[in-house]
């Protein structure tokens, strides 16, 4: 009896510790079931720091060589053409100086003679009249004063003597510059365009023999968009420049900036501006020629934009960039874009040094969106980098 009775005490007991126990069970595993259902589901982004520095815009437009002159060369005199440079030719190089083609010179030889006789004749005639002159000075002494005129001095026939010597010396520079003018010769060196003589050809003065083109400099004439006027150095003339060619064999010469047009295209609202290119053939240097009438790509240093920024360009949209906060959220930031150079964009105003730019954005971004960072923001130097970096322009 007593063994039942303690049964049915202890036994209630047992139930209730077996209850107890199996419910602090289930609640453990429920816990540890909640950790393990406790999931992040933030969106791992990348991001790299914002660091601002000067950065010189670059300027670049295209144009065409062209030489900076070119002359129609016309025969001075006439007669017939005794012989001619070798390199007279359409393709030919002739340096300043040179003889281009030669001209008969027996019939000026002659008058270059005869004109320098008369110079003689005429120097002779004049030293007479002195002497007769200082001869009736000497007569004068015993004649009257009231009796005395410039005749009887003969200052007259000196005057008369004088001039003539003069028009002599005038016609013998004449016959000087014709007989020199028998002999054509290139102004500059220079690059033969076309030749339109032969030998023995009779020419008359003033026909057009030749076309020549200046190759001492050259010039280059490109526009420049309105949008690029704000970015043009201060100095602009004697800015260095560089000129490029395209293609397998590219041609790359320094230049420098000449002038200002001054003048904006009616059509394309452009400003033209000229780069002077010094011996484009190469004549004095062993440079590869740049040729006339090229197409060329031009480029030299703008203005210094002040603490901007310079972001890849799927980094910004609608003039938006995204960056992370401190408490790790996503947060929009309206920018200003000063200018966009070429895949990247320079931003003046909207960021601050050390912003978080997002490079890896969600696919749905949302203001406050919490993220996670892939790695810690850092300054780096690679091709992606959104931080400005200096880019000074040499040439």
């Amino acid at each position: 009896m007593k063994s039942n009775a303690w049964i049915k005490v202890t036994l209630p007991i047992a139930v209730l510790a077996i209850g107890i126990g199996g419910m602090i069970a289930i609640k453990a595993s429920a816990a540890k079931d909640e950790d393990k259902a406790a999931i992040d589901t933030r969106p791992t982004v990348k991001v790299e720091n914002a660091v601002s520095q000067d950065y010189q815009v670059l300027i670049a437009s295209f144009g065409e060589v062209k030489p900076l002159e070119s002359t129609m060369l016309s025969a001075q005199v006439s007669g017939e053409v005794t012989g001619w440079n070798k390199n007279f030719v359409p393709g030919g190089l002739v340096l300043r100086g040179e003889v281009l083609f030669s001209i008969e010179k027996d019939a000026y030889e002659a008058a270059f003679l005869q004109a320098q006789a008369a110079v003689n004749s005429a120097e002779a005639q004049l030293i007479e009249e002195q002497a007769r002159g200082r001869v009736a000075e000497q007569e004068a002494k015993n004649v009257a004063k009231n009796q005395l005129s410039d005749l009887y001095l003969r200052k007259p026939q000196l005057l008369s003597a004088q001039a003539a010597l003069k028009s002599a010396q005038a016609r013998l520079k004449i016959a000087q510059r014709d007989l020199d003018n028998c002999e054509v010769k290139a102004p500059y060196d220079a690059l033969v365009v076309s030749r339109n003589i032969g030998l023995g050809q009779y020419l008359n003065q003033g026909v057009q023999v030749a076309e020549i083109h200046n190759i001492e400099s050259a010039e280059i004439t490109f526009p420049i968009a309105g949008f690029d006027n704000a970015f043009l150095p201060s100095g602009l003339a004697g800015t260095q420049a560089t000129v490029k060619t395209k293609g397998f064999d590219a041609v790359t010469r320094d230049g420098i900036v000449t002038r200002d047009l001054g003048i904006v295209d009616k059509a394309t609202r452009m400003s033209q501006l000229v780069i002077r290119v010094d011996d484009p053939y190469g004549i004095k240097t062993d440079l590869a020629p740049l040729k006339y009438g090229s197409y060329v790509e031009v480029n030299f240093a703008g203005r210094t934009l002040q603490q901007v920024y310079k972001l890849p360009q799927e980094l910004v949209t609608n003039r938006t960039v995204w960056v992370v906060n401190k408490e790790n959220k996503l947060e929009p930031r309206k920018v200003d874009i000063v200018r966009e150079e070429g895949a990247y964009l320079l931003i003046g105003e909207g960021l601050r040094d050390e912003d978080k730019i997002v490079l890896t954005l969600p696919e749905y971004p949302q203001k406050g969106m919490e993220v996670k960072l892939s790695q810690p923001a850092s300054n780096s130097n690679t091709e992606a980098d959104v931080a400005v970096k200096s880019n000074v322009i040499e040439g």
